[in-house]
């Protein structure tokens, strides 16, 4: 499986947060059209067929990467003290 990028994953889960709460205070048939589409991308960026699936997923991916950039921080440090 590709993983997706995970800057574009983060930006996706934000978007499909922000309308799930706009949409949850006010009902605008526009922004049900945009979560649906939102939805679908989240399915299709993680490779399922459920928008909870893709958010578990997500959040999955978006743990191991920032555990991935924890490891990261010092390497390549060239500084004597450490």
């Amino acid at each position: 499986m590709i993983v997706p990028d995970p800057k574009a994953v983060r930006r996706q889960l934000t978007r499909y947060a922000a309308l799930r709460i706009a949409q949850s205070e006010h009902a605008v048939p526009a922004r049900a059209r945009e979560l649906e589409d939102v939805s679908y991308t989240l399915c299709v960026m993680m490779g399922t067929t459920s928008v909870q699936d893709a958010i578990a997923r997500a959040d999955a991916l978006l743990a191991e990467d920032q555990h991935k950039e924890k490891e990261n921080d010092g390497e390549g440090d060239l500084s004597l003290v450490g």
